[in-house]
């Protein structure tokens, strides 16, 4: 029987009263129509509830302060969400796509900088099925012969949220459709801040003389890593280099200004040298004096920043805080699983994640003040807590509903942490 819209949605969205008095409770008891707008916020509550399979959902499909949150008097089942996701257009796909976009533009705004750095990186997503749809064979030393996804992603290191991304296949090459999507990042941040200093950060599978010259014309600051395996000049100029001029106690450089045969103008390329102690193999006698043994380990840079090369080299170092994104992703809002065979509903499960993400981060940006300015590293302004610590500490907390005097009030036990931390977080958020 097809249940009516009526049935299903809710026209009651505010939050009750909060209320903490001791109770006795615990925290460990115990197909219709919906829309594309109802299925997506399920999956977004869905992640940010720690959930992972869409299966799990039988574990909160009674609680009805997230049928209220959703304005539902009945959430979908699985089999419905993963009905509507086989059944999504890519324009349904973009719209979200777009979505996100714009709620990290509106928090950019907000900020107001003067200069914005973004990160472009890809991650593997794997696929538990041969058949999933736009899954390929990658190289991949955790899981050889897997299917997976390779998205190439855009992040703001000052937020530490995902900006955007590019859905692609597991064969392709890093930089597959990444100029493109690079230059689209970048036009859009132009538009909104056409007085912000823009800068990127890129390895060395963006090493590409169209990419770096655009990126210079448009005064867009870049820090690109260079592929040593394609230019045998550059292993001649560090065996030929006598003088390298001291950083500190690991590290030194030189840098000259220099260009591969087949590009028309030179540019900056910086050569830095790591020195490591060569780890000893088999048994050491004690009684022994051994001197310490020393190795370099050796890395080129190629900017058109005018900095020193101590600022460029901490500065391009810093894009590693991407990878602390996608850790993030992955292990708190469950981006690595693949929940459908087709690659529509894949793609809406991604973009969900994202926002689970971003929005995780924004709750965060507006409750607290920034814990630093900017820095060399362009580290992220505020030290983000986990997902994981915000659904210990605030989201999975036993209430009992009741409408004293006729106001539908959310009644939690008196604990001044929690009590504090849920205010202020309201507060912020009003």
């Amino acid at each position: 029987m097809r249940i009516s819209r009526a049935d299903l949605h809710s026209r009651a969205h505010l939050l009750p009263i909060l209320r903490f008095e001791d109770q006795q409770i615990t925290s460990f008891a115990g197909g219709a129509s919906y829309g594309l707008r109802t299925v997506v916020f399920v999956l977004l509550l869905h992640i940010l509830l720690g959930f992972r399979r869409l299966r799990d959902i039988a574990y909160y499909e009674d609680d009805p302060l997230i049928k209220r949150i959703l304005g539902l008097r009945k959430l979908p089942d699985v089999s419905t969400i993963s009905r509507s996701l086989r059944t999504l257009d890519p324009r349904s796909y973009q719209k979200i796509r777009s979505l996100s976009n714009e709620l990290v533009l509106q928090r950019l705004r907000d900020l107001a900088l003067t200069r914005w750095t973004v990160d472009f990186d890809g991650s593997v997503l794997w696929s538990t099925s041969r058949n999933t749809e736009g899954t390929a064979k990658g190289f991949n030393k955790a899981k050889k012969g897997a299917r997976s996804y390779y998205p190439f992603f855009a992040t703001i290191a000052q937020t530490a949220q995902v900006f955007d991304l590019l859905h692609r296949p597991g064969n392709v090459h890093d930089s597959n459709s990444a100029r493109p999507f690079i230059t689209k990042q970048f036009q859009t941040l132009r538009r909104e801040f056409p007085r912000a200093t823009l800068e990127a950060r890129l390895d060395s599978a963006h090493f590409n003389e169209d990419a770096l010259f655009w990126m210079d014309e448009e005064k867009i600051e870049f820090t690109v890593s260079v592929p040593f395996e394609r230019f045998a000049e550059l292993k001649e100029f560090i065996e030929n280099r006598e003088r390298w001029r001291r950083i500190d106690e690991t590290w030194s450089f030189f840098k000259i200004s220099w260009k591969p045969k087949a590009w028309e103008e030179p540019l900056r390329f910086v050569f830095y040298r790591q020195k490591s102690r060569i780890a000893r193999k088999g048994p050491i006698q004690l009684d022994l004096f051994l001197p310490v043994q020393f190795e370099y380990t050796y890395k080129v840079v190629v900017t058109n920043k005018s900095d020193h090369a101590r600022t460029v080299l901490t500065f391009h170092n810093g894009r590693g805080s991407q990878e602390g994104v996608f850790g993030e992703l992955k292990s708190q809002m469950q981006m690595d699983y693949i929940p459908t065979r087709r690659l529509l509903g894949n793609q809406i499960f991604t973009i969900a994640a994202v926002l689970a993400h971003n929005l995780n981060h924004e709750l965060q940006m507006r409750a607290r003040r920034p814990n630093r300015g900017t820095t060399r590293k362009r580290a992220a302004r505020w030290i983000f807590e986990k997902a994981e610590t915000l659904r210990r500490n605030i989201i999975r907390r036993a209430g009992r509903f009741t409408r004293p005097r006729g106001k539908l009030t959310l009644t939690l036990n008196p604990n001044p942490a929690v009590q504090s931390e849920l205010l202020a977080l309201l507060k912020n958020l009003s």
